[in-house]
């Protein structure tokens, strides 16, 4: 849809929840309760009004929110949750921070594990950097398209689903996010508990140093999207700076000469299945983009949002996993001995203390280079939260800085009981998101450009499942694109698919590839059906 064609759906949508306004005013004097503190502008959300309802209703929650909004009024935390953010309530960014809140979100030591892995496969410095910038430039087509989404709807991403996924089908996509999130901040406790632990000539426990991360990423992501997008602009400027110097200090024992994998088909499987690795790096981005992009005005260009966002991703996250390759380059391809010995004894922050020299200068570089996570792990816990918020009525009558501090509580505790296996992590995690952003990606992308191109979208309908589509139809080509494609094209230490096997000895991960296929043939197809036999 055509910016032309937005902005007069939005005036229609207006006037349409002028007309539901009169109803739910008539409805609640049924109901005993009064609906003018959930309107928004000229929109009132069906489903806020819900939620003050059940707040009102049960002593816990009306003291938790009465508690946010004195968190907001003494510290500015946001109170604002999934609801739609109506145009004139639009609050928005310098369009700019579309392109810089990804080099905070990405630039930092939690990416330099997915690099390291290509000289752990076997592969050339060469072959990894290839596999590097050809799978992160290809997830990032995606982030950068269902970014699009927000400005336009004025919803958070998952929110923005329920367009294709319906109101229920949706819920699966919340927890699919949560799982991506967590495993995301695993992965970047894990890092910075083993770098504090170095700081301390490791008298600190690994455990100890994921529990104060934890908490610091925390406290910064209760204040929510204001707070993220002016965090977000420079945080990485300190941390792109000390990675430079990392990169250097290590220089002298990076040697692209090192052996690896000449051809063959293990090449091919082993090439194929770090290239899934990368794109899952930077695709798994896709459920969350529109969280940050929904105070744009809905006359925002939408190829503005896609460009920036697409190099605003794919630059910073190459350029960190290029490091991580050329790391894993010195200290396992080349092997040589000071990194070799303090990557097997201390993991990736040992080795991290090794290259930096002196002493007393890698301290000091560690610290910041720790801090540099934070700015991945309250993006993390903020959507997460919200995306907690989505599962139901209940869900969402609970604030997001509760369920913030679970997710921060559960992070913290598979990172403690995980510590010690952080390639395996990696290895394992990252590659599984592919399968489902990818479909993920298809269904939205069809959906919008196919489906609604002549009718566009009923703005007011985003919290009403009786106006929403059955998602039965995502769905299934979810399940299908999921279990038909990324289950039997997978490579994983604990299953081989049987397309993936093919390939011989570990296999090669296919199965991005053919979940893309599988979706994009299933769900044309099914989406049509859903809509001759139910109208929606």
């Amino acid at each position: 849809m055509d910016d032309m064609a937005t902005r007069a759906l939005i005036k229609m949508t207006d006037k349409h929840s002028s007309d539901l306004e009169n109803g739910l005013d008539d409805k609640s004097a049924k109901d005993g309760f009064t609906y003018t503190d959930v309107r928004q502008g000229s929109v009132v959300e069906v489903e806020i009004a819900r939620v003050r309802q059940i707040q009102n209703g049960f002593a816990p929650l009306r003291v938790l929110r009465q508690g946010e909004e004195w968190l907001d009024a003494k510290l500015g935390i946001e109170t604002q949750g999934i609801d739609r953010i109506p145009e004139e309530a639009k609050r928005p960014p310098s369009i700019i921070n579309t392109f810089f809140i990804w080099w905070s979100v990405t630039v930092h030591v939690g990416t330099l594990p997915i690099g390291f892995l290509g000289p752990e496969f076997g592969l050339t410095l060469g072959q990894s950097v290839a596999g590097i910038v050809v799978g992160t430039f290809l997830g990032a087509l995606c982030t950068a398209y269902t970014g699009t989404l927000g400005p336009k709807l004025g919803l958070r991403q998952i929110a923005c689903s329920r367009y294709s996924f319906g109101f229920w089908g949706a819920k699966l996509a919340s927890v699919l996010n949560i799982l991506v999130g967590g495993g995301f901040a695993v992965v970047n406790i894990v890092v910075c508990g083993q770098i504090l632990s170095a700081v301390s000539d490791y008298t600190m426990t690994i455990s100890v140093g994921c529990v104060i991360v934890a908490i610091i990423s925390y406290v910064v992501s209760v204040f929510g999207f204001a707070i993220i997008h002016t965090y977000e602009k420079y945080s990485w400027i300190s941390a792109f700076i000390l990675l430079c110097v990392l990169v250097g200090q290590a220089g002298p024992h990076i040697s692209s000469s090192a052996p690896g994998l000449d051809s063959g088909l293990a090449f091919s499987a082993t090439f194929l299945t770090y290239l899934a690795l990368n794109f899952s790096s930077a695709s798994g981005w896709c459920s969350i983009a529109a969280d940050y992009y929904c105070n744009y005005p809905a006359s925002t260009s939408s190829w503005k949002v896609f460009g920036l966002t697409l190099w605003g991703l794919t630059i910073p996250t190459t350029f960190v996993t290029v490091i991580g390759a050329c790391l894993g380059n010195a200290a396992l391809s080349v092997a040589y001995p000071p990194y070799a010995d303090a990557y097997n004894d201390h993991g990736l922050g040992g080795l991290i203390r090794e290259i930096y020299h002196p002493v007393g200068w890698s301290k000091f570089a560690l610290v910041f280079l720790m801090l540099s996570v934070v700015g991945n792990n309250i993006a993390i816990n903020y959507s997460s939260g919200l995306s907690l918020q989505l599962l139901g009525h209940w869900f969402h009558a609970v604030p997001r800085f509760i369920w913030s501090f679970l997710v921060a509580l559960v992070v913290a505790v598979l990172a403690i009981a995980g510590k010690d296996h952080l390639s395996t992590i990696v290895s394992n995690f990252v590659s599984l998101l592919g399968y489902w952003t990818v479909s993920f990606t298809l269904i939205l992308l069809i959906e919008d450009k196919w489906f609604r191109r002549v009718e566009g979208y009923n703005l007011s309908a985003w919290d009403q499942p009786s106006k929403l589509p059955w998602g039965a139809a995502a769905v299934l080509s979810l399940l299908i694109g999921y279990l038909a494609g990324g289950v039997t094209g997978m490579s994983q230490t604990w299953y081989i698919g049987p397309i993936a096997r093919k390939f011989g000895g570990d296999g090669g991960d296919v199965g991005i590839f053919l979940s893309g296929v599988l979706t994009l043939v299933s769900y044309p197809l099914l989406r049509t059906l859903e809509r001759k036999y139910t109208g929606r």
